[in-house]
């Protein structure tokens, strides 16, 4: 295991520049996510770290050892894929051990890793099953378990959970943070779906358009974001953005453009006479009495656990959350409070929270 660093690196493809200088450190033994939407730039940060991409500038360490220029089978990296990149003629044990029977290592090692390595992922009885034969559960554990016995410094996965059905993601995403728990080495993990970033990492770095916006542990991000881009990417349903300014003679309360007021907690004085944009997460919206928020309905989607609900105020539609099951129905109107502690307001022209 080892720590990595990547230290203002950047890449360009001619002329056009996709990585613009980024600086992320990862502690030895650390789950990192790279999370964006498509065309950040994540998979191409992770490519150069496999050593897959030639980097245009800056350095990328692994411990103590600069490996800008080092092959990628000299790395002591291993890698999952999207596609899995499965030998379709081989069976799960030799797609398991095959790299190692290339380095040389002789039978009775490769069987001391493989082993234990198929144990650990449910593998055992399948060792002589070939790919075709296999669910895609199945095959992304083969691909997991290829990695596993190569006992690398780091592990690097590129979405490897895109290509399956959606319970088979979210069991897969446990078999994966349980995998982590028990090998303890260092994971750099790159996915768009947030979901994944917020259930897996330990740290969370997100990406956007070549630059990291922001470094951190799952709920420091959600509940402080640094800026408008992660504060509408981390967190499902994404959170609501209101436009307008803070009410002159009362710095609690915000006013939209349509003349609403919204509540606010302590406002900072640099949003005192600004335009701003008013954040709220849709779970921090609560039905209230008659004398709450007024809000028209527009459309209810009751997901079993929770009711997300579509709502006009004052002419904007935002998203609400209940944990209660509600019996409204479109063009009624609901009464509501929000928790004005957990609001955000971010400056209009720099997009940073204040």
């Amino acid at each position: 295991m080892a720590s990595v660093d990547i230290v203002n690196v950047r890449k360009s493809f001619g002329t056009v520049p996709i990585i613009k200088g980024v600086d992320i450190s990862i502690a030895d033994g650390e789950f990192v996510i790279l999370v964006g939407p498509s065309g950040c730039g994540k998979s191409t940060l992770l490519r150069m770290l496999a050593g897959l991409e030639h980097i245009s500038g800056g350095e990328i360490r692994i411990g103590d050892r600069v490996i800008n220029d080092v092959p990628p089978k000299d790395r002591d990296i291993a890698m999952v894929f999207q596609n899995y990149a499965l030998y379709p003629h081989m069976t799960v044990e030799e797609n398991m051990a095959f790299s190692l029977k290339l380095r040389g290592v002789e039978q009775a090692k490769i069987d001391e890793r493989l082993k234990p390595a198929a144990q650990i992922l449910g593998l055992t009885h399948l060792l002589d099953r070939y790919p075709r034969q296999l669910s895609g559960g199945q095959r992304q554990r083969v691909a997991m378990g290829r990695a596993i016995v190569r006992d690398p410094q780091v592990f690097l996965f590129d979405e490897p959970l895109s290509n399956l059905d959606a319970k088979l993601r979210v069991s897969m995403r446990t078999e994966i943070k349980e995998l982590h728990q028990r090998l303890k080495t260092t994971t750099v993990y790159v996915t768009h779906d947030q979901i994944e970033a917020m259930t897996m990492a330990d740290k969370i770095v997100v990406m956007h358009d070549g630059i990291v916006e922001q470094i951190g542990a799952p709920l420091e991000l959600y509940d402080r974001p640094d800026n408008l881009f992660v504060a509408g990417f981390i967190g499902s349903p994404a959170m609501n953005f209101v436009k307008g300014k803070l009410d002159a003679n009362d710095p609690t309360k915000f006013v939209t453009a349509g003349g609403v007021a919204l509540p606010v907690g302590k406002a900072p004085d640099a949003a005192k006479g600004k335009d701003l944009i008013y954040g709220v997460r849709p779970e921090h919206f609560h039905l209230a009495g008659s004398g709450g928020l007024p809000a028209r309905v527009v459309v209810v989607e009751p997901t079993g656990s929770e009711t997300q609900v579509v709502i006009d105020i004052g002419g904007q539609e935002l998203v609400a959350v209940f944990r209660d099951r509600i019996s409204a129905k479109p063009g009624e109107t609901l009464y509501l409070t929000i928790e004005a502690e957990k609001t955000h307001l971010f400056d209009a022209a720099s997009e940073r929270r204040l």
